[in-house]
């Protein structure tokens, strides 16, 4: 596995990859370490620091989907939420066939989602509009939103 320190706009993030594939990315990393060799550690850093800048709105990187089948779902499906829009847990349970009582499995799943921001995860807000828990913290998810939408957040 090799990891890379990224500063961001959301503070210090750590890029996990191996085997080919992003497996994580941790909010509130510090500096350490050497910074370590390896392509798509820079391709990562090249795609977030762009999104970053305003100049990407989608991720291209192979990225580990290492969890229950339900996670696996939900994750595929906050991938397919464009750019500047949002959902609701409701619609994501929805979108995947199940009933909205589904909603807080959902949630459980967005928040277990190891691979935030690529996986935008952030881009799912509570029924009624209103910006509910991020496992980074609500004002990472409001930057990450006023970043995709600006003047809105």
């Amino acid at each position: 596995m090799s990891t890379r320190y990224l500063d961001s706009p959301v503070g210090g993030l750590r890029v996990h990859v191996s085997a080919g594939l992003v497996t994580a990315i941790d909010f509130g990393a510090s500096p350490r370490g050497q910074r370590a060799a390896d392509p798509l550690l820079d391709r990562a850093e090249a795609q977030l620091n762009e999104y970053f800048a305003g100049e990407r709105t989608q991720f291209d990187l192979p990225v580990a989907n290492d969890g229950t089948e339900f996670r696996q779902k939900v994750w595929s499906e906050l991938s397919k939420i464009p750019f500047g829009e949002t959902a609701t847990y409701g619609e994501i349970a929805a979108r995947l066939g199940y009933d909205s009582a589904v909603a807080r499995a959902v949630g459980a799943a967005n928040g277990a989602n190891p691979i935030p921001i690529v996986v935008p995860c952030h881009r799912v807000i509570g029924s009624n509009g209103t910006l509910t828990g991020y496992a980074g913290g609500l004002e990472r998810k409001t930057t990450l939103l006023a970043l995709e939408q600006p003047g809105l957040f």
